[in-house]
């Protein structure tokens, strides 16, 4: 870990002390679960995003959807 040094208001204080106090846990602790869940959520965003960029290409390019009509079955039996 990585030790760094952030400064709270006093509400912002006050709520992660009693949520540390209510789940027997340390204020770091606490950040760090909440930096997590922000990180996944922005994360999250960006894919959202990234999906609705590229969706007005997959419908209209045949090229992308071309493969979906394979049925995974007939390759395998292909295979055998």
């Amino acid at each position: 870990m990585i030790r760094a040094q952030i400064i709270l208001d006093k509400k912002q204080h006050e709520a992660l002390a009693q949520i540390a106090l209510e789940e027997g846990s340390s204020i770091s602790a606490i950040v760090r679960e909440m930096i997590d869940l922000g990180l996944r959520y922005r994360q999250r965003k960006q894919i959202l995003k990234a999906v609705q960029e590229l969706e007005a290409d997959y419908r209209t390019d045949a090229d992308l959807t071309s493969l979906t009509a394979l049925d995974a079955e007939d390759f395998y039996n292909a295979q055998g």
